[in-house]
């Protein structure tokens, strides 16, 4: 999944085609147009989610949540793309050039995509302790990218090691805060570098809910691989996931800007790019700045740090006020160790 310049884009489609195949096919022609690698859709019936019921925690109750007094079933009948849509627009993301894959949400949802050829599984957040689910995927030897929300380290170890042991491909784990929409404070970014440590068989990234773009160029700054975030053609249509969703403007910079952030992480260097080797001769350096007659002393008035860099280095600069001058000195040259008398640089002593 990775590509040669660093970072693996997704856009998820979720439930933004808003029960409409046309706009479906859009969202891929708009991601496409946009540059991403992969477009990511979601299958699942409200069936094999939830039950039809208004009972308990079936209904949501959080006044903050996007989706307060909506049950879960409800929510999920909206959001569901009917599995007769999913051959035309895998096969429109070929057309496109992107790579189209889904989340499987139950063991049947998995012996679908394979009849469909699909070649990545994500797994969500909220399954990733479903184990029968894990080792379904697992069991296709495919690529998995697992989204790590709502545990921590010994249940991200576990589900990599039932993924492992069952045979699957390459794992890739997503730093996930599993808010709708994320503020920015609780993304934690600093945890991307831990996973990196933790997990290094594991590419690692991030599955975004954030407002905007800024969070995920931070994700890609601390070694971020895969970007995931929510895509739709316009917020202002309305849908379960449109508020958190980036519109293709903002898709098409993620693009541009995470791949110049991810050529520009490099490796921890202190040495100068051949680009700055060009510049040295610009940093400041002894210079004179009046002419001084042989044997003239070296005053705050006669010589200065300045650019360009011909001159001794400005940690000379005190060393050198009050000695003679060794020979007639011009205004504009640069000071040299000779035209001092009795002077040697530390590095000669």
């Amino acid at each position: 999944m990775m590509r040669n310049d660093g970072v693996f884009v997704v856009a998820e489609m979720s439930g933004n085609h808003n029960g409409s195949l046309e706009r479906a096919l859009r969202i891929v022609d708009a991601a496409a147009e946009a540059g991403v690698d992969a477009l990511k859709l979601q299958t699942y019936t409200a069936d094999t989610m939830t039950l039809d019921t208004r009972s308990g925690n079936f209904l949501i109750k959080d006044p903050s949540s996007l989706w307060c007094g909506r049950t879960l079933y409800e929510l999920y009948c909206e959001a569901a793309m009917p599995w007769e849509w999913h051959e035309p627009i895998l096969k429109r993301c070929r057309e496109r050039g992107i790579i189209g894959f889904s989340t499987p949400f139950d063991v049947s949802s998995v012996d679908f995509l394979e009849k469909l050829g699909v070649p990545i599984y994500k797994i969500a957040a909220f399954e990733n302790g479903d184990i029968p689910l894990l080792k379904r995927v697992a069991a296709t030897g495919k690529p998995v990218i697992l989204s790590v929300g709502l545990i921590g380290p010994e249940e991200i170890a576990e589900a990599v090691a039932v993924l492992e042991r069952e045979g699957s491909g390459p794992v890739s784990l997503l730093k996930c805060t599993s808010v709708y929409p994320a503020p920015p404070e609780a993304s934690n970014l600093l945890t991307i570098p831990d996973m990196q440590k933790r997990f290094p068989q594991c590419g690692i990234g991030l599955s975004d809910h954030t407002k905007g773009i800024g969070v995920a160029l931070g994700a890609i700054a601390l070694g971020a691989q895969i970007i995931e975030k929510h895509f739709t053609l316009s917020r202002r249509d309305g849908g379960v996931d449109s508020a958190f969703s980036a519109e293709p403007q903002e898709m098409a910079q993620l693009v541009v800007e995470g791949r110049r952030v991810a050529a520009a992480r490099g490796t921890v260097s202190y040495a100068l790019s051949e680009a700055e080797q060009k510049s040295l001769i610009f940093r400041r350096s002894v210079y004179i700045c009046e002419d001084i007659p042989a044997g003239g002393f070296f005053t705050e008035r006669n010589i200065r740090c300045i650019r360009p860099g011909d001159g001794l280095h400005p940690r000379y600069y005190e060393a050198v006020l009050g000695k003679r001058a060794s020979r007639k000195l011009e205004r504009g040259k640069p000071l040299l160790a000779e035209d001092v008398e009795g002077f040697r640089p530390l590095s000669d002593k």
